[in-house]
């Protein structure tokens, strides 16, 4: 009979039920997790993957990232079936219990293509993790449809050349908890391509309030930072960089609580100041450099004592740095650098000794010496340019043996360059320029095997520099050591030896003879200059098969170099063989012939000074690209190329002056001209000026001195907002110069010429100068601070920044000098040698910034005007030879700066001020008014006049006052007293009779 299961079960003990049902459950358990480990795709899903491989070509560049491949190349169908489990496939993740894609990673995938709203990878609709960063999405807009993805919980589009608007659609996916949308660029131009405008940022803020990471760097938002963002109570990295934020940064984001990385870099309109640090932060890294915010340093800065990286530099922040910045043990990242700190650097640095990068570059700190920087046996760069820094080198620095760059430039630093240094051999960057080392280059220099970029220039090193030890150094590609007392020798070079490709070669005033013989071999420099040296004689044949194709700038002026030695000599055409030359210098040398041609891609060409002649190749019209142009000092002929008017889309500096060019001016035939300076004195050029000048609405300096333009005065470049500088001298200008047709203008005007011309009439000078910047301009004014054309060049490789200061003769105190360069300061009115007349103007009183005032040699007439006075930062005043009168007007004892004053040859009377400056000057500046009296004339006012005296001049008055004395020495008291009166009286007598011979000699000589 059989038993049932309820009998069977009460004979088994409990104990082996017990088992026995464990056994069952982790049985199942196993079986369980064992199909959890091995989901199964959903076909749909491993379908719409396929097909979003299928629309996109494998591309090796498409990714940069080291260690990307690609990953969808795993993506096959199974043999036999229509789909494969996808959740196997790389980058795949899919749910253990449903089997649906939550994951996608294809990041760094080698992707290249378009992606649009019908992309099947909108068809995933389970994703919670989406990672497309690192391929080429070929400036697809990022599509609307990313909001059927409501799970999603990470999006990371980073670099991947995303472009256009960011859908607001993004501010939907509110369980996002990272969202990185960074680095979309232009893979040829490196612009931005990415914008998200203010109110979808704003829903960004409102909507996405799980967010941890927010990256948006390098995204155009253009507009204020949300205040909102500071309610992202989650946010643990906030990364804005160059985005365009302006506006005030909200101060309470640097408190969020749970905040360890933010960096708002290079967002210029972005201002805002650090807080006070009440209580320990978790910053790990605090990014502000190359923004706008100031104000101090807070010592409470301490308290975020998690921070690694500190960078603010670039903005302006002020005051002392803060003694506490030392406690901050764990930074291993200091950027302080381009602010305005000012004071000792805190003795407290020495503790940082975690710090890898350190720099305080560029701030108003008074340094001294080197002596902290020993302990920071970490660092791999110390960068310390112009801080002040003085004294030695110390020997501690040798300490740094993981430093990769020294950079101590412009310093005051002095003393041998220690050969201890040596001892850094992990250097690959020494950059030491512009301090006060003396002595030689030390050869363990020789020994820097890792070695990159050597600049020593501007200092006082001397001695001879075996340069072959450079050139067995394999890595080195930039060497500067121009501008010291150095003898470089170097030898001639099998072309089967070996020598590195420098990219970079400075050996200005290095006392060269000729052209290192190495250069030959040189196939990638980018910058060679060797002005200043003792070159001779043409350019060597050889030189025109060097780095043909990577020159970018050529420096060699300052030699006696007489041309560039062509191969095949041409006498009337040089053109350069230098593909990609920017920048091209050869001034003060002797080059003669004709002017040579570089290539269309110049932008900045120096080739003053020499002695270049004949006429301009038209081949010059193919320089298009021309921003200076610099042809002055030649003996250049023949017209103006017209062409030159195309130039004024660039071109900002023209300079032909001393030379013997005919013709007109060239028109210019851009509305758009960015010209600044034009210069064409001292030619020969004719005919009226061309009205297109009044579209060089930047014109700051014009000079048409000393040639033959024959045309009325120029009110319409009145209409020209920044021009400075007129000057009309010596041409043939006419006519009156009366209330102009336009309205006032010249609001910058400050150095006005007219001298040596044909103008008449009365000079209306309100309408030239009414509340010019010669009316503001005072004593204040920084003197060093001197009128300018900043040229930029950016290109591959280099970038080439000339300040290019303006430079021109002025007649100022009785001499024509030439001015290298001029204050922005310095105001100067001549316009002498004309036919004005009339009154002066009293408006000239008004003119408080007038350093020189130059109206001789007209037909002025009434008196010096007492306005004068007003002018009180005058050195140079001369009225001479006009017709004015009266007296010389007391105020003008306030003018004390004189230097220079002449009131020659006009009609005035009366006393010169006594007891003044103007008492001070020579006859010469009195001469010619008969009715002045006082010193330094020897009328004297109040004295009667003698008659003339028949002594003639070659018959001089000597007497011995020694013997006349001498002759009363004996004889009573009465005698005594008698023979000092009679000497007192005689002495009177003897200087009226001096004064009357004196002016008649030099009557008599002029009329010899």
């Amino acid at each position: 009979m059989g038993l049932s299961s309820r009998q069977c079960l009460s004979n088994v003990p409990n104990s082996f039920i017990l088992v026995l049902l464990l056994f069952h459950v982790l049985g199942a358990s196993s079986l369980y997790s064992r199909q959890q480990q091995t989901p199964t795709c959903h076909g749909e899903e491993s379908s719409a993957l396929l097909q979003f491989k299928q629309s996109f070509i494998i591309d090796p560049s498409a990714s940069s990232a080291d260690g990307s491949y690609p990953k969808v190349s795993s993506w096959k169908a199974a043999e036999g079936q229509q789909n494969s489990n996808c959740c196997s496939w790389d980058g795949v993740e899919c749910d253990e219990e449903t089997g649906h894609v939550i994951g996608l990673d294809l990041s760094s995938s080698c992707l290249y293509g378009f992606i649009n709203s019908s992309s099947t990878l909108f068809r995933l609709i389970h994703l919670q993790r989406l990672n497309l960063a690192d391929n080429h999405f070929n400036y697809s807009q990022i599509p609307t449809t990313i909001r059927k993805f409501p799970r999603l919980r990470y999006l990371d589009l980073s670099h991947s050349v995303f472009s256009g608007e960011v859908p607001s659609e993004v501010s939907q996916l509110s369980k996002l908890s990272t969202l990185d949308l960074s680095v979309n660029l232009d893979t040829f131009t490196g612009e931005t391509l990415l914008k998200l405008n203010a109110s979808t940022m704003r829903r960004l803020v409102q909507n996405l309030t799980s967010l941890q990471k927010l990256h948006l760097s390098f995204i155009n938002i253009s507009s204020p930072v949300p205040h909102s963002l500071a309610n992202l109570s989650f946010l643990t990295s906030l990364l804005l960089r160059d985005c365009g934020i302006s506006g005030e940064f909200p101060l309470r984001i640097f408190k969020l609580q749970s905040l360890k990385t933010l960096s708002v870099r290079f967002n210029q309109d972005l201002v805002g100041h650090v807080p006070e640090f009440n209580r320990s932060s978790p910053l790990v890294s605090l990014g502000l450099a190359s923004t706008s915010f100031s104000g101090s340093l807070p010592s409470s800065i301490e308290k975020l004592d998690s921070l690694n990286v500190l960078d603010i530099s670039a903005c302006s922040f002020s005051g002392m740095i803060p003694f506490s910045v030392g406690n901050l043990k764990q930074l291993n990242y200091l950027g302080l650098s381009k602010n305005r700190f000012t004071g000792p650097v805190p003795a407290s640095l020495a503790n940082l000794t975690q710090l890898t990068y350190l720099s305080l570059s560029y701030n108003n700190l008074s340094a001294g010496s080197l002596s902290w920087v020993g302990k920071q046996t970490k660092l791999a760069l110390l960068e310390l340019d112009r801080i002040n820094l003085s004294g030695y080198i110390p020997s501690s620095l040798s300490n740094l043996t993981e430093l990769n760059y020294l950079y101590l430039r412009s310093n005051e630093l002095t003393g041998p360059i220690p050969s201890s240094l040596g001892n850094l051999s992990r250097l690959v960057g020494i950059k030491l320029f512009q301090n006060k080392f003396y002595g030689p280059i030390p050869e363990s220099f020789y020994n820097f095997i890792n070695l990159q970029t050597l600049e020593l220039d501007r200092n006082s090193l001397s001695g001879v520099v075996e340069f072959d030890g450079f050139l067995k150094l394999q890595n080195v590609n930039e060497i500067v050591l121009s501008d010291n007392k150095l003898k470089l020798l170097t030898q001639s070079r099998s072309p089967n030896v070996s020598v590195p490709q420098l990219s970079t070669l400075g050996l200005r005033s290095c006392s060269i003879r000729e052209f290192p013989d190495f250069l030959r071999y040189q196939q990638k420099l980018q910058w060679l200059d060797l002005g200043g040296n003792n070159l001779h004689g043409q350019v060597p044949k050889w030189m025109w098969n060097t780095s043909t194709e990577t020159l970018q700038s050529l420096l060699i002026e300052g030699n006696f170099l007489s041309g560039f030695g062509q191969p095949q000599a041409d006498q009337h055409l040089v053109v350069l063989p230098w593909l990609n030359l920017r920048l091209l210098s050869f001034v003060n040398n002797s080059l003669q012939g004709p002017l040579p041609i570089p290539p269309p891609c110049i932008e900045i060409y120096y080739a003053s000074d020499n002695k270049l002649s004949g006429e301009i190749s038209p081949l010059i019209c193919s320089l298009t690209s021309i921003q200076l142009l610099d042809l002055s000092n030649n003996k250049l002929s023949g017209m103006l190329p017209q062409c030159l008017g195309y130039f004024s889309d660039y071109l900002q500096v023209l300079r032909l002056g001393n030379n013997s060019f005919q013709g007109i001016l060239p028109q210019v035939y851009s509305q758009r001209s960015i010209l600044k300076m034009i210069d064409v004195s001292h030619n020969q050029l004719q005919g009226k000026l061309p009205r297109s000048l009044a579209d060089c609405v930047m014109l700051e300096f014009l000079v048409l001195s000393n040639n033959d333009f024959s045309d009325v005065f120029p009110f319409w470049l009145g209409t020209l907002p920044e021009l400075k500088v007129l000057a009309l001298r010596n041409n043939d200008f006419h006519g009156v110069l009366g209330k102009p047709e336009y309205s006032r203008g010249f609001s910058q005007l400050r150095i006005f010429d007219l001298s040596y011309n044909n103008f008449t009439g009365e000079l209306l000078i309100d309408y030239i100068f009414s509340e010019n910047a010669m009316m503001r301009v005072d004593i204040s004014v920084n003197r060093s601070t001197y009128m300018r054309a900043n040229v930029n060049s950016e290109g591959s490789g280099i970038n080439i920044y000339i300040g290019f200061a303006y430079s021109m003769s002025i007649a100022v105190k009785g001499l024509e000098l030439y001015y290298p360069k001029i204050q922005e300061a310095f105001a100067v009115i001549d316009i002498s040698s004309n036919r004005f007349e009339g009154r002066i103007h009293e408006f000239i009183g008004n003119l408080k910034g007038l350093r020189s005032l130059n109206i001789s040699n007209n037909i002025f007439t009434g008196s010096i005007p007492s306005f004068l006075g007003n002018l009180t930062l005058l050195e140079s005043l001369d009225v001479s030879q006009n017709k004015l009168s009266g007296e010389i007007p007391q105020q003008l004892v306030q003018l004390t700066f004189l230097a220079k004053f002449n009131v020659s040859h006009n009609n005035l009377t009366g006393p010169i001020p006594h007891g003044t400056q103007l008492t001070s000057f020579d006859i010469t500046s009195y001469e010619g008014n008969s009715g002045l009296c006082g010193d330094p004339l020897p009328e004297k006012c109040g004295n009667p006049s003698l008659p003339p005296s028949s002594v003639e001049d070659n018959d001089p008055i000597e007497f011995d006052w020694k013997f006349v004395v001498a002759g009363f020495g004996s004889g009573l008291v009465v005698g005594v007293v008698l023979a000092d009166l009679f000497i007192t009286r005689f002495r009177e007598w003897f200087i009226e009779i001096v004064g009357m011979i004196t002016p008649m000699k030099r009557r008599r000589q002029r009329r010899n």
